[in-house]
């Protein structure tokens, strides 16, 4: 059920103490994981996942070739291998990932694409970790929300849900708690204004998705001061982007989870870099049971049969690679890139158009000492450049130092910075930092001196999860006979997130498996042409 971690120096922070107010504390220590798996959302997961298990053994195994090795392309791998076919996974570049992609430095240092957070409400990620047996992996953190306070410079503000009640009690106790953030009007009004979401389920939140967050807010006549205090933050954790261009879709369909599920806002932290701790066993996994994985097998082209159907993947080594079925399990942005003329006027790859990656910067910072005004959590930092951080030396086992801070930072909306140099990027999370730190960083690096940084700008991130985009969204059965989408943007309820990859390769390999009969039949006739010439 989980561990505690005990740490060597003392790790109590203490916020500068205010009259009549005593200072908040958190001690860095792991949390047993949560009870999870009678919740309905995770045994619908584990009901999909033992599908692929007990599914008859094919009499023919399918070939099925997977273009990217993302969390989807390994999702659907892994369950495609559950079933008793052959998948073939190639992945453009030397590391595993996508956008969990992380890298080791000359130094043995890792950095990230991005800061990843696993929560209680992510059913198919949750159930994955227990299908490869490495729950002991994920660092379970309390049960907070950490707010920075722009408007008191080095303090924070807390959203605390107790274990002893149930959801949404524990949600809503959460929020009245807390008097520093929104007063009790603007919760009264929030709440009222919540009340159809709650009440009206998955159809009213997807009947949202043409409002932006700031339309919604407002039509439902709620201050804008409660945007500017939380929803700012949450719309730029969810999608990197502001309250005026995020679909209020997307912040439904998180609150509902955190609302609903007891621990589903309830956060860990991965105990290592993503490849080697979550990705590798995923691929050995895959590898026991026949299937294989390619690193630096870029693909190059799509070639077509004479119907339109997928001839071949051509590799830019000039290898080509042949199948039974072939799934693209690419960013959408790549997709468009290599989607072949022919297709191109299909209203399901005409739709895509609308479907664009959002940029993002993840930023890595060494301090040559331990910054003391944090915690062994995710924080909010309500920053104009900055979404979420965390102090990586302190939150996860392989990255733990007890005399120096690690800060990995995520800069968004990063649209107008993604074209600038590293040291420029630097400096104004630097100048942030200074709000969040002033007694311990300075921009002069007077005080914490930086040792090192690493800046991973990521061009086309997760889908810009716009109004009207959810129309847009493909299914994974494509209406190309033999071809199939895996990815966070394709259809499934979970959007743009981990969450959404793992569930999106599930349900690609869902309807491979659906689609056997029609699959051979297909292969068979593409012989039976073959030996007429």
């Amino acid at each position: 059920m989980g561990h505690r971690l005990k740490i060597k120096y003392p790790r109590a922070v203490a916020l500068r103490p205010r009259k009549g107010v005593y200072p908040l504390q958190v001690v860095c220590v792991d949390f047993p994981r949560p009870e999870l798996d009678n919740t309905v959302n995770f045994l619908e997961a584990a009901y999909l996942s033992s599908s692929f298990r007990t599914s008859p053994r094919p009499t023919k195994p399918l070939t099925v070739v997977i273009a990217g090795a993302g969390l989807a392309g390994l999702s659907t791998a892994k369950y495609l291998a559950d079933a008793g076919h052959k998948p073939v996974l190639l992945e453009a570049r030397d590391v595993l990932g996508g956008k969990v992609a992380a890298w080791k430095d000359d130094d043995g240092d890792w950095y990230e694409t991005g800061l990843h957070i696993f929560f209680g409400a992510y059913p198919n990620v949750q159930n994955l970790f227990g299908e490869l047996g490495i729950n002991d992996r994920l660092q379970w953190k309390e049960h907070s929300m950490i707010f920075a306070m722009p408007n008191k410079p080095g303090e924070f503000s807390r959203f605390d849900f107790p274990e002893v009640l149930p959801a949404p009690l524990n949600g809503i106790f959460a929020i009245l708690r807390n008097n520093e953030m929104l007063t009790w009007p603007e919760k009264v009004t929030f709440a009222i204004g919540l009340l159809p979401a709650m009440l009206g389920g998955q159809a009213y939140v997807e009947a949202q998705d043409g409002l932006s967050v700031e339309q919604w807010m407002r039509k439902q006549g709620i201050p804008d001061r409660v945007t500017d205090e939380v929803f700012i933050a949450m719309s730029k954790a969810l999608n990197f982007i502001n309250p005026k261009e995020l679909s209020m879709q997307c912040i439904l369909i998180a609150l509902n989870r955190f609302l609903q599920e007891k621990h589903g806002s309830k956060m860990a932290f991965l105990d290592g870099n993503p490849p080697e701790r979550l990705c590798q066993p995923i691929v050995d996994h895959i590898q026991s049971l026949g299937g294989e994985v390619r690193l630096n097998s870029r693909i190059q082209n799509i070639e077509l049969n004479s119907d339109g159907t997928v001839k071949r993947f051509l590799l830019n080594n000039g290898n080509v690679i042949e199948g039974d079925a072939y799934v693209f399990a690419t960013p959408v942005d790549i997709l468009k890139l290599l989607l072949p003329e022919n297709w191109k006027e299909i209203p399901y790859f005409q739709r895509l158009e609308k479907l664009v990656g959002v940029p993002v910067i993840n930023v890595h910072i060494w301090f040559d000492r331990k910054l003391k005004n944090t915690y062994d959590h995710l924080l909010f930092s309500r920053s104009q450049l900055l979404s979420v951080y965390a102090d990586m030396s302190v939150t996860c086992k392989e990255y733990y130092n007890p005399n120096e801070s690690m800060l990995e930072l995520v800069f968004a909306p990063a649209e107008e910075w993604i074209s600038c140099s590293d040291a420029d990027i630097i400096d104004a999370t630097m100048k942030e930092l200074a709000k969040l730190f002033p007694d311990e960083i300075s921009t002069d690096q007077s005080k914490a001196k930086i040792v090192k940084y690493h800046v991973v700008k990521t061009p086309r991130s997760v889908y810009k999860n716009v109004p009207n985009c959810e129309p847009c969204r493909p299914l994974q059965r494509s209406p190309i006979e033999g071809f199939y989408l895996a990815g966070d943007y394709t259809k499934q309820k979970y959007l743009a997130s981990m969450e959404g990859a793992v569930l999106s390769g599930k349900l690609c390999a869902q309807a491979i498996v659906q689609d056997y009969e029609l699959l051979v039949a297909r292969g068979q006739r593409r012989l039976a042409q073959a030996s007429l010439f």
